[in-house]
């Protein structure tokens, strides 16, 4: 019988950059560009990963310190790999590495409309503390949500 896939967390690195912002293209309306995420590979303030199953890039996330907060900058995963509870791993991981940085507060944006993510982002704690209007390009809100007791 064959092995169950394999999910695996990683520091993304530039090799990633094609396939990361390839996730990113289809995942957003305003991606970021191959740039951003090179930058994103030699931040010192930031933790940028990847997970794989069985090898394969399905998801990324982008994380910026400054000092003892952290914010999630951006987190996707590949279309056909959604609903899996890929995105509860990820960012279950991005806690634990945040927390390795000695950050103890947690910030993001997140679209009112993406009620998926707001759920996840609840069940890590995150509150909603305001909003940003029109924040997206579409001139949708964004909530800002916080959790400064990881």
């Amino acid at each position: 019988m064959g092995q169950t896939p394999q999910l695996t967390f990683r520091k993304m690195t530039m090799d990633d950059v094609e396939t990361v912002a390839a996730i990113e293209f289809k995942s957003f309306s305003l991606p970021w560009t191959l740039e951003d995420f090179w930058y994103e590979t030699i931040r010192k303030d930031s933790i940028s990963i990847v997970a794989e199953l069985d090898g394969q890039i399905i998801a990324y996330a982008c994380v910026w310190i400054s000092f003892d907060d952290a914010d999630v900058a951006n987190i996707a995963v590949d279309e056909k790999f959604r609903g899996r509870g890929i995105a509860t791993k990820l960012f279950a991981e991005i806690i634990r590495l945040v927390k390795l940085r000695g950050v103890n507060a947690l910030t993001l944006e997140v679209r009112v409309s993406n009620t998926a993510a707001i759920k996840l982002y609840e069940n890590f704690g995150l509150r909603s503390v305001g909003r940003r209007k029109g924040y997206y390009e579409d001139g949708e809100d964004a909530l800002i949500m916080w959790n400064t007791k990881l």
